[in-house]
């Protein structure tokens, strides 16, 4: 006759409540001590059958947390509620509740936000980690409540993930603005750096070399990521005289609309004078004319992949974490021209 429940408690040295949640994937204990259980019961011969039912997920709500620690990219844009259409369309499916929560960088209160979701009813937690860094994300995957981080990846902490594969699509723009206009491109770069953004400047700078052109030579402006910011920053560019590329990449398509109409303000003709490759295929990249060439990331898909990693864990928490880095494609538009030299 296999072991009992209570009698695994006596075994572990653990509160009946702490193995029952762990048995039955609730959220209330660590994932060690969970996956402590889990083993345990398999070991000493645990009835599985005994739970009402082993692959049903715990009772709550999924949070969709967005955190901003400054607001300069994590903003109310159709990129971000693409994101959230997917998490909703996806929880809908199987059958979950979704709550969206904001979650703000501030000293004093961070810690008080955290533990607010920790005793809530929150059962699973997809976190949009766009604006994070590694030292941000530690007081999250602290709580014993399953976690999926969104849009952001760090080699240091071990995390379920999923996320843009944003070298890629940054190979893909720079080699084609490479291949079309057979000059050397310049770079359009957030002034503010968040980990996509490193990504997508390796993905740049090793398609720059991968054509045998030195890295060094490309031109580099720092730009706000956001229309408005983009624009100014660049028309003073302009005004003041700063040298300018033939073609650029720029790390998000609000920085490089921004950066053509500052251009086309100025006289400058796009792509027959200067061509240019965003990323993201935002609505706004096809409102600008001519219409903007960029790197397509599948918004929603993101989402709906998110949700069903963070369900699975949910209903097996005992998983060991993994990265689901999604591709991207190049689409072609009107912004970039080709070299008739």
């Amino acid at each position: 006759m296999g072991i009992t429940a209570k009698e695994l408690a006596g075994k572990l040295n653990l509160s009946a409540a702490a193995v029952s949640m762990a048995l039955n994937g609730k959220p209330g204990v660590s994932t060690e001590t969970r996956r402590k259980v889990l083993d345990a019961a398999e070991r000493y011969g645990y009835d599985f059958s005994r739970l009402s039912d082993k692959k049903k997920t715990p009772s709550g709500e999924i949070y969709f947390v967005m955190y901003k620690k400054h607001g300069a990219v994590v903003a109310d844009t159709p990129f971000f509620s693409q994101v959230s259409d997917g998490i909703a369309l996806e929880c809908k499916k199987q059958g979950q509740k979704l709550k969206i929560s904001y979650i703000y960088k501030e000293e004093d209160s961070l810690q008080k936000q955290i533990e607010d979701i920790q005793y809530s009813d929150c059962c699973g937690i997809i976190l949009l980690g766009t604006e994070m860094e590694a030292a941000d994300l530690r007081p999250f995957l602290d709580l014993p409540i399953p976690l999926v981080l969104l849009d952001a990846y760090f080699d240091t902490l071990p995390c379920n993930c999923v996320l843009i594969n944003n070298m890629q699509g940054a190979y893909l723009a720079a080699r084609h603005l490479i291949r079309s206009c057979r000059k050397q491109p310049g770079y359009l770069q957030s002034a503010y750096q968040i980990s996509n953004f490193a990504e997508r400047s390796s993905g740049f700078y090793k398609a720059v070399r991968s054509c045998g052109m030195s890295a060094s030579k490309s031109i580099t402006h720092l730009l706000t990521p956001s229309v408005d910011g983009a624009f100014a920053d660049m028309n003073e560019l302009i005004k003041n005289g700063d040298e300018l590329a033939s073609c650029y990449f720029a790390d998000n398509d609000l920085i490089a609309v921004g950066a053509a109409k500052a251009l086309m303000q100025n006289g400058y003709r796009i792509p027959e004078d200067i061509s240019i490759v965003g990323f993201d295929n935002m609505p706004v990249s096809t409102v600008i004319d001519p219409a903007l060439t960029t790197i397509h990331v599948p918004k929603q898909y993101m989402g709906e992949a998110a949700a069903r990693r963070l369900i699975s864990l949910m209903e097996d928490p005992g998983q060991p974490p993994i990265k689901i880095e999604i591709d991207t494609t190049l689409i072609y538009r009107d912004s970039v021209g080709k070299d008739i030299s």
